[in-house]
């Protein structure tokens, strides 16, 4: 898989959870390539690459998520590549579970996958949750998925994404080559566009959703995806604009009346995803 697959670290500062988060990743039981990209270089994180012989690469220029996801990519040379939020932890079976889904869809399915991505857990503290409100919600909208003739059905990937955005992007892998030829189709310049902060992984999932390929859904609890005050998800769905950005993503979808509808659901439904 190290031929294929490449884990990229988007690291920030200096993360208390960023060793456990490499501990999982060097624990898969397929083996793969690791990486850390950082905007923000400091001697911790040198450090930390140094000890467990992870390849270090810095972006020049202010941090900003879309640009510091989009040098992410860039620093991986593999036909997959999964973005890895600093603070998460990723079950043990992982790759091997990305590494089976993509042999079945290219020899079984004869598709070729847009991304691929799993269920997850929250973890708060040292505590691993499964089945938090926000949880349920978005496997109920992703189970169409779950049926693998579906998976790259224009219909049904824009579906999953109307009412939300269900898919967590750290469980994400994508097959960049393939997301690369859309992009030159489309005159695209970055996968990840600057001006969203909160959506900018629900506008990426909107665009490919009309592209040909699959969305593959592994609905197994293959990562887990931290939540506490100073995370990034605590802290975009504390920021004022974040409601624009859905209103603006909800219109891609429905009508005018029906995303301020939908956005106001939205914003208090995501409220659970705050600690205190």
């Amino acid at each position: 898989m190290k031929g294929l697959h490449t884990f990229v670290i988007c690291a920030y500062k200096e993360s208390p959870y960023l060793e456990e988060c490499i501990r999982s990743l060097k624990s898969q039981t397929v083996e793969s390539n690791i990486k850390l990209a950082t905007s923000t270089p400091n001697e911790y994180l040198q450090k930390l690459c140094e000890q467990y012989a992870i390849p270090y690469y810095v972006r020049k220029g202010q941090s900003n998520i879309s640009l510091d996801w989009e040098f992410a990519l860039s620093v991986a040379d593999t036909d997959y590549v999964t973005i890895v939020h600093q603070d998460d932890v990723y079950e043990e079976e992982y790759v091997e579970q990305v590494a089976e889904a993509i042999e079945c869809e290219e020899k079984q399915m004869h598709q070729q996958p847009l991304i691929l991505f799993s269920d997850y857990r929250e973890l708060i503290g040292w505590e691993k949750f499964a089945n938090r409100t926000n949880l349920k919600i978005k496997r109920i909208l992703l189970h169409p998925l779950k049926k693998s003739k579906r998976q790259d059905q224009v219909f049904w990937k824009r579906w999953v994404l109307r009412w939300g955005n269900a898919i967590c992007c750290p469980t994400v892998t994508y097959h960049m080559s393939l997301i690369r030829q859309y992009m030159e189709r489309d005159a695209r310049k970055v996968l990840f566009q600057k001006h969203f902060r909160s959506n900018v992984d629900w506008e990426t999932w909107e665009w490919l959703s009309r592209k040909e390929g699959s969305f593959v859904y592994i609905p197994h609890l293959l990562m887990a995806h931290r939540i506490h005050e100073g995370s990034e998800t605590t802290a975009t769905i504390e920021d004022r604009q974040r409601g624009g950005e859905d209103y603006e993503m909800f219109c891609k979808f429905w009508p005018r009346w029906m995303a301020r509808c939908l956005t106001g659901a939205y914003s208090e439904s995501e409220k659970g995803n705050i600690v205190n």
